[in-house]
């Protein structure tokens, strides 16, 4: 079949085919060499160190090329429907613009996500200059989530449709939509709400004493919020919960409070001055324990085994082992302080007192028994 039409071809019925066969030459050299020149430069950019050459390149490689081969394309289409009558070729100009739109938003969405990949890599986080995760990701999303919303409307208007009309429409139509998403919204501005008031950021731990949430955040998303919880499981919150709870963020605190009451025995009363004066002065040698903060050490109680005195005071770390750590060796040197004086910790006891006349009684009833 394809002898037959060999033979039967006559190139005067296709005079296009010669400037298509020229224009498609020109598309496969363009693309060797865009091809080519992307990978050289690729090669350059990895020997250096900033952000911004790398990600644009990663972008652009493949909506580069396929632009070519659009655009490019279009033209093939646009020569042959000159020796045609064929009406599909009359909508190249809309299929074109189309086109490059979707091409320049499939690159600008891709720029935004390499971006935002290095901003939150860990070569880029280990810098000087401090990053935010969780604003890297909201800006992240918010813009390409504009670039997305523009795109559409773009290529609709190049559709021959009207852009007023659609947002008209798309007004009656979100107050519809927002009665039968209404929990949705309301996850989608709880998250809105975190973004921009920042009560917590990915890899904060927090904890609400309202409900059984508490862990380390992994991800904010637009709907609902990854927790991992220090059983390693993961807890998806919804971000509505957010505006409704309160949230206590352990990881932002400046210092991690020591308080305890510590209680020695009766017959010790002479020497508890002397075991505060020596605890207070312990802590305020102590390297660990911030003295810009309240340190208190006061005898506070007469308790019913033992004299009471508390510990009130701060440390500088708010690492959670490292502060355990801190809190051990200063009850221990509290301890130390106690056996030192000849004093010890009390222990819950009591004293039963009889009267003698009972006791004999007792005996001689037990005699006479025998």
């Amino acid at each position: 079949m394809l002898e037959q039409w060999w033979m039967n071809f006559q190139p005067e019925e296709y005079p296009w085919l010669g400037d298509v066969f020229v224009l498609v030459l020109i598309l496969l050299s363009l693309n060797l060499v865009l091809g080519r020149l992307i990978s050289h430069l690729a090669k350059k950019f990895e020997a250096t160190h900033n952000l911004w050459d790398d990600a644009l390149l990663e972008a652009a490689r493949r909506p580069a090329l396929l632009m070519i081969w659009a655009v490019g394309g279009s033209h093939i289409l646009e020569i042959i429907g000159r020796s045609t009558e064929a009406e599909v070729f009359s909508t190249l100009d809309s299929l074109r613009a189309v086109g490059v739109v979707l091409i320049l938003a499939w690159f600008l969405v891709s720029l935004v996500r390499q971006v935002e990949l290095r901003l939150l890599s860990d070569t880029y986080s280990k810098q000087d200059e401090p990053i935010d995760q969780t604003t890297v990701m909201a800006l992240g999303k918010l813009v390409r989530s504009a670039i997305i919303i523009v795109s559409a409307l773009m290529v609709l208007q190049n559709l021959g449709y009207s852009i007023s009309g659609v947002l008209a429409f798309g007004g009656i139509g979100g107050i519809a939509v927002g009665f039968a998403a209404k929990d949705l919204l309301a996850n989608f501005f709880g998250g809105l709400m975190v973004y921009l008031d920042r009560p917590f950021s990915v890899g904060d731990w927090i904890r609400s004493p309202d409900k059984n949430i508490e862990g380390t955040v992994e991800n904010i998303g637009w709907r609902q919020t990854r927790i991992r919880t220090f059983d390693q499981r993961p807890l998806y919150v919804p971000n509505a919960t957010f505006s409704q709870i309160s949230v206590e963020n352990p990881s932002r605190m400046l210092n991690r409070r020591i308080y305890e009451t510590i209680g020695v025995r009766y017959e010790d009363a002479s020497v508890v001055p002397e075991i505060i004066t020596q605890v207070r002065a312990m802590l305020e040698d102590h390297s660990d324990i911030d003295l810009g903060k309240t340190l208190i050490v006061n005898f506070n109680k007469y308790n019913a085994s033992s004299l009471d005195f508390f510990v009130y005071t701060f440390t500088k770390t708010t690492n959670w082992v490292e502060y355990h750590k801190i809190k051990q060796d200063v009850l221990l040197r509290i301890l130390e302080i106690i056996h030192g004086l000849g004093a010890d910790v009390a222990f819950p006891t009591s004293t039963i007192k009889l009267d003698p006349i009972s006791i004999e009684s007792a005996s001689e009833r037990q005699r006479s028994s025998n």
